[in-house]
């Protein structure tokens, strides 16, 4: 099998893929010990061949693929792409053009929520994959021949489950659903993290505006020094001790050591002094910078029995389209249409608002009704006495 190590061999292979509709793509990399992820290899495929790359060969520039990349007239097929293009953003600046996600298409097609590549190549292909190679250390030279033959097989049945997978959502008339989601894919917002806004995949509930003012600074400094120094975040801080700090905000060395998250010393380091600084900055804002806090909900709780009724026509939306009812709407978006109808959650837009979210409404509203029979749940229509009128 070919390892491509050299800009020209790579530049005639990215010269013949583009003569195709469409390319499978797969990476390997190291990420545990740095923030950004530190690409490995290379994998692609077009229906006529398939090779590896070898990003790491001296001298070689990857220009030639990256263009590939670029090209909108070639579909870029990939299984579970997030983290794939989240390396080709750093290294390009772009998101790849007309991109495909075989795990997305997998969801809409039945085969469930966050379908993995090995379940999925089973299922259609009939093919078992030895999966035995998928921890080893990808940056290490020479590749084994056992590391090629898995790396290869990530994008030749690829090509398979793609075109199987193609003629699925094809037969359904699912494209939108596709398309939705893949929406997310191409927003190279998905990818740029602002330290202004890492705050936010923090799962703190804190009830003062202090509070949540030091979080969202001290998350911003703890994210700008991660990519300042190519560190994983939990090297600089864990959540859990950024939380606390939040909470206590130590404003010397000795209220540190007070702190159950943070080792003891830490008040004497130069990254305490930051923390101080930072802390010290939120002590001083006066009121009316601080950030305001969501109103409190006076309505029917979320995990109350409204909940549980969106819950009941959630699974029975989903068991009706073949489809996890995770991908149609989560725990949290239901918890957020009990309490807002509102609510800036994927179950209120676009073809989920159609198959379940109009739904949720009309039942938080009194206007559809839920009961069981032979055959399921069905939904009733609920004629008021206004309405009759």
């Amino acid at each position: 099998m070919e390892l491509i190590t050299s800009t020209d061999v790579l530049a005639a292979f990215s010269k013949r893929a583009a003569g195709y509709d469409f390319v499978t793509v797969d990476t390997e990399f190291l990420r545990e010990t740095t923030y950004w992820p530190k690409l490995c290899l290379l994998q692609a495929a077009t229906p006529d061949e398939a090779v590896l790359i070898d990003p790491l060969a001296p001298g070689l520039d990857l220009s030639p693929f990256f263009k590939l990349l670029a090209n909108d007239k070639v579909r870029k097929v990939f299984h579970a792409a997030r983290q794939d293009i989240e390396i080709f953003v750093k290294l390009t600046g772009k998101v790849p053009a007309n991109i495909f996600d075989t795990q997305v298409a997998a969801s809409v097609c039945g085969f469930g929520d966050s379908v993995s590549y090995d379940n999925l190549v089973r299922s259609i292909t009939k093919v078992e994959l030895d999966k035995s190679s998928r921890f080893t250390d990808w940056s290490a030279r020479p590749l084994s021949e056992k590391q090629k033959v898995y790396a290869l097989a990530d994008v030749t049945h690829l090509r398979d489950v793609y075109a199987a997978l193609l003629k699925q959502v094809d037969d359904t008339g699912r494209w939108d659903w596709v398309e939705d989601e893949l929406a997310v894919l191409e927003s190279i917002h998905t990818y740029v993290v602002q330290p202004e806004h890492a705050w936010e995949r923090l799962k703190a509930r804190l009830a003062k505006p202090r509070d949540v003012a030091a979080l969202k600074a001290l998350a911003a400094w703890r994210e700008q020094r991660a990519q300042d120094t190519d560190q994983p975040r939990s090297r600089i801080l864990k959540d859990d001790a950024l939380i606390e700090l939040a909470m206590q905000r130590p404003l010397n060395p000795e209220s540190f050591d007070k702190l159950r998250a943070v080792q003891r010393g830490y008040g004497r380091s130069s990254a305490a002094g930051e923390i101080v600084s930072i802390l010290k900055d939120v002590e001083a804002l006066g009121k009316t910078d601080l950030p305001k806090l969501p109103d409190r909900h006076r309505g029917p709780s979320p995990k109350g029995a409204v909940g549980d009724l969106l819950r009941v026509l959630l699974k029975s939306v989903a068991e009706d389209n073949g489809v996890a009812s995770r991908i149609i709407a989560t725990s949290d978006d239901i918890d957020a249409l009990v309490l807002d109808d509102d609510a800036d959650v994927p179950a209120l837009k676009g073809w989920r608002r159609k198959l379940f979210g109009d739904k949720a409404l009309a039942i938080k509203h009194g206007k559809l009704g839920l009961a069981a029979s032979k055959k399921g749940v069905i939904e009733i229509e609920i004629i008021d006495d206004d309405d009759e009128e």
